[in-house]
């Protein structure tokens, strides 16, 4: 009766201890285990987020000093960094930004390549190809709301800009005509034709027939040379000599035919060619 009561109210017996010692063990590698995940975790994402404080801490820097000093403050490939910060918020850009200039040259180059030729470049998807060319545009809508209500002859310069903008790195050749009325404020500004990247098919009577439909008194003829060279040829100079000749009996001036490059412009008015 004693062993029975000492069992029930004293001294736990053999198989109660065995069975705490069980529950004890299991608590404590239970415990060690969920420790030991505990750190390895944190371990793992002290390793992932140490790069990202990297970057980070650069593209604050790189913020800072547009901030206080402006885009002159900044190397071109850095002023495309800070570009890709939203684009790629998860990675280092300035490998992509200096690849992209590596292989366009210049900042107009990567914002004015095709979206098949960004992706070439490691780091740069669709998405990012897609944005560029969405902020391209912005730029050379900007620049055309420039030409708007104003008189195109008085605001040369920026008419040159915004054609530049807009041509200047296409792969094929265009063929545009600015439309202006009786004070050479810009009607329209429209793509007549696009072709290859050394010709573009032209056809007089359709330049003229068009600025007749707009009510336009003046056109300004661009088209750019893939090539890069702004020099015209001599398709070019008789091209433009044949329309001036149709369209002045319609009372329709053909102020100029401008041919755009990479590197500059040429001016057949100012070649005196026309």
């Amino acid at each position: 009766m004693a062993d029975k009561a000492g069992d029930l109210f004293g001294s736990p017996t053999a198989s109660a201890v065995d069975d705490f010692h069980d529950v004890d063990e299991r608590s404590f590698f239970a415990e060690q285990t969920t420790r030991d995940s505990n750190i390895a975790k944190a371990a793992s994402a002290r390793a992932t987020m140490q790069p990202e404080a990297h970057y980070l801490g650069h593209r604050e820097r790189l913020r800072n000093r547009f901030r206080e000093g402006g885009e002159t403050a900044l190397a071109d490939y850095e002023v495309l960094e800070l570009l890709l910060f939203r684009l790629i918020p998860r990675r280092d850009t300035k490998p992509i930004a200096k690849a992209l200039l590596a292989r366009f040259q210049t900042l107009g180059g990567v914002l004015g390549a095709p979206p098949a030729l960004l992706q070439e470049v490691k780091g740069v998807g669709e998405t990012v190809a897609l944005d560029l060319k969405l902020i391209a545009s912005v730029a050379q809508r900007m620049l055309k709301s420039e030409l708007r209500e104003k008189q195109v002859l008085s605001s040369w310069s920026a008419v040159i800009d915004y054609c530049h903008a807009a041509m200047a790195y296409e792969t094929t050749e265009q063929f545009r005509i600015l439309f202006l009325d009786k004070r050479n404020v810009l009607i329209a500004d429209e793509i007549q034709g696009r072709g290859t990247v050394d010709h573009t098919p032209v056809y007089p009577r359709e330049v003229v027939k068009r600025a007749l439909e707009l009510s336009a008194t003046a056109i300004i003829l661009v088209h750019n040379h893939p090539s890069g060279d702004p020099t015209p040829s001599r398709a070019d100079i008789d091209m433009t000599r044949t329309i001036v000749e149709t369209a002045k009996p319609l009372g329709i001036t053909v102020h100029d035919h401008i041919i755009i490059g990479k590197d500059g412009h040429a001016s057949l008015k100012g070649l005196r060619l026309i």
